[in-house]
């Protein structure tokens, strides 16, 4: 069977992010070869290699129970193996949201967080720092019956008592619903396990690939990470339908709260409308089953406010048979093919350009850095090189008077690294104020006392007013945050302006930081917040009270995250601030010093001016030399970037 262009696709960006990082790595052993490297260039370069090789793409699939959502990524990602990977049959098999990745450091396994977990406020994500809570099943990855066979544990069950599972936040005895799940002995069945992570070596998931297998959609809405965190920022969910029984009210709900709502991004949502065999029926002619088809996509397109060509009418059985049987006309038939290009068409690209975007945007600080410093040489050389060819002829006086001009000027100009060192002091206050309003410490303490006052209340509208004043705070650090970013690169621009009119040094601004996308962030969460709590927690009773402290734990777990990467890419752009006056600052010292000496030489013995003149010519051709190895550098990491888009049209990241 032909490889999907899905998976060529996949491995054709993977190419182009290891190309990437290829020029960014020659780069860096350039700026090693030439001296022109530092302590915080370095690691900034190295930052950069770390975000592209843990770059990863997350596709979550989402569906009711009974729908072939295992099935169809047993059909999509793992066809290859010849047979089913993930348990897939009728009824429910995935009990617990099941992650799909590799991980070189682990051995292949199936990675079990037991269900008791449920009854702590500690999310997953926080589970995963401690190992040792988790059970580990290790597999062999040549022996498919013995991945199968693991694969298994995450469909087992057992019964608990009502109580234990209200604990868990899986049970409510006041819903009609969750009654009729009650055994004939009193008992409820729970799924074993809160969550699984499968690991192993799949050639897709070792380059980056991300699969997120999600249980029931009733269970969604238990597990608040899945929908605050994990569906958000999946680059692509995948909400699976049956043609056989169209969309379902739960299902409309859960697309429009949880996948479609209007506080996530829209790209990368698709509908797919599986099991269309059950539409072949071999009493009607093919012009009619096309009919109904188109019936059940148009339907369904309406119910869930898209266009008809969102909806992918699949047949994910048909298609997995296809493709271990390796029968071509029947793959064409189940239409799986329309859903993989439909995905490697917009998926990838939309990826793709998220992180070209950020790469370019560091690429072209750090080539600019460098090339400040080369120009910043090349202009002192030409000096001290005017400087000494106009000593040519000339008697002792002169060359004094030419010394003393040199040794005033590098007077004058340690004046000006007194306003520099001072500049560093305030610029060491002003940040320090920033990270103040920034700080982690601070966050966790607000974090801390919200939680309180939750518990603490008695009354619905006192945990609103909690998480009110929560958000109210977050809102104003952040604008403030903004206020001090502002009047720091207000009194930057000055200081560059300042040693540009005293010393010559190369005017340039400040770069822009903006603590937008930090705010949008947040202001997602708080509207996730306001439409959880209006939906599901209008009437707080005990038994949701356990819902609602799982549901602010995750939540601050986000808004933990977001200011963790606010304050990394705050410290980033503060070093970028500061670090080509301080470039600009020791060379033009180191020039000043080394124009001195040359005159001091001259002034000594006379016949050496030529030989000066010569070296420093020398020195000048290699400035040169580096100046042109620089563009080419920069022409090679632009063309490994543009090399983006010659498979794809990009489309606008969401």
């Amino acid at each position: 069977m032909a490889e999907s262009k899905l998976a060529h696709q996949f491995a054709a960006y993977s190419e182009w992010r290891k190309a990437l990082m290829n020029t960014v790595q020659d780069y860096r052993q350039w700026l090693n070869e030439q001296e022109l490297n530092d302590a915080q260039i370095d690691q900034r370069l190295q930052q950069l290699l770390e975000r592209l090789r843990e770059d990863k793409l997350n596709v979550a699939f989402v569906a009711e129970y009974s729908r072939g959502k295992s099935e169809l990524i047993n059909a999509v990602f793992f066809a290859d193996y010849g047979q089913r990977l993930l348990p897939s049959s009728a009824g429910r098999t995935t009990m617990c949201p099941t992650e799909l990745l590799y991980d070189p450091a682990k051995p292949a396994c199936l990675q079990l967080l037991p269900i008791e977990t449920r009854a702590s406020d500690a999310t997953t994500t926080e589970y995963k720092r401690y190992p040792e809570e988790w059970r580990v099943i290790e597999f062999k990855i040549d022996d498919s019956d013995s991945m199968i066979e693991a694969f298994k544990e995450v469909s087992t069950t057992k019964s608990v008592s009502p109580e234990e599972a209200e604990r868990y936040g899986l049970f409510d005895r006041n819903n009609p619903e969750d009654a009729l799940n009650l055994n004939a002995n009193g008992t409820v069945d729970v799924p074993c396990w809160r969550y699984a992570v499968i690991n192993f070596p799949h050639p897709l998931l070792e380059q980056g690939l991300v699969i997120l297998d999600t249980p029931g959609l009733n269970a969604i809405g238990t597990e608040p990470e899945l929908t605050l965190n994990m569906l958000p920022n999946a680059h692509a969910v995948l909400f699976i339908l049956a043609a056989d029984t169209g969309v379902t009210k739960s299902e409309i709900d859960v697309w429009r709260q949880y996948i479609s709502g209007t506080r996530w991004k829209q790209k990368g949502r698709l509908a797919v409308l599986n099991k269309i065999d059950g539409l072949w029926d071999e009493l009607k002619d093919s012009q009619s089953i096309e009919d109904e088809i188109k019936k059940q996509v148009q339907t369904s397109a309406e119910l869930l406010g898209l266009d008809a060509g969102q909806i992918f009418p699949i047949s994910a059985q048909k298609g997995l048979l296809a493709k271990v049987n390796g029968d071509a006309a029947l793959l064409q038939r189940s239409r799986l093919p329309e859903l993989e290009k439909a995905l490697s068409d917009e998926l990838i690209p939309s990826k793709k350009q998220i992180v070209q975007e950020s790469t370019q945007s560091e690429i072209d600080d750090l080539l600019g850095n460098s090339s400040l410093i080369l120009d910043s040489r090349l202009q002192g050389l030409s000096e001290q090189l005017d400087e000494l060819k106009g000593l040519r002829g000339k008697n002792e006086d002169v060359v004094e008077h030419m010394m003393n001009k040199v040794k005033v000027d590098k007077e004058n100009f340690e004046k000006g690294l007194q306003r520099f060192q001072a500049l560093r002091s305030v610029f060491s206050q002003q940040t320090n104020r920033l990270f103040s309003l920034l700080g982690m410490e601070a966050l966790r303490e607000q974090v801390t006392t919200t939680r309180n006052k939750m518990i603490a209340a008695t009354f619905t509208k006192n945990i609103r007013s909690a998480m009110d004043e929560f958000f109210a705070d977050l809102k104003t650090r952040m604008q403030s945050s903004e206020t001090q970013i502002e009047e720091i690169k207000k009194m930057m621009d000055a200081m560059y302006e300042k040693f540009n009119q005293d010393h010559g040094l190369r005017k340039s601004d400040a770069p822009s930081f903006s603590m937008l996308r930090y705010q949008k962030e947040l202001a997602k969460l708080e509207r996730a917040y306001k439409e959880q709590f209006n939906t599901t927690l209008n009437m707080i009773t005990n038994e949701k009270m356990t819902l609602t402290s799982k549901f602010f734990e995750t939540l601050a777990t986000r808004v933990i995250h977001v200011y963790e990467i606010a304050n990394r890419d705050v410290e980033n752009w503060l070093k970028a601030v500061i670090a080509p006056m301080e470039s600009q600052v020791r060379e033009h010292q180191l020039q000043l010093k080394r124009r001195l000496e040359s005159i001091k030489r001259i002034y000594k013995a006379t016949d050496t001016l030529e030989d000066r003149i010569g070296e420093l010519e020398s020195i000048e051709s290699g400035i040169r030399q580096q100046l042109a190895d620089l563009e080419n550098l920069r022409q090679q990491m632009y063309a490994a970037l543009a090399s983006v888009q010659d498979d794809a049209p990009l489309t606008q990241a969401a």
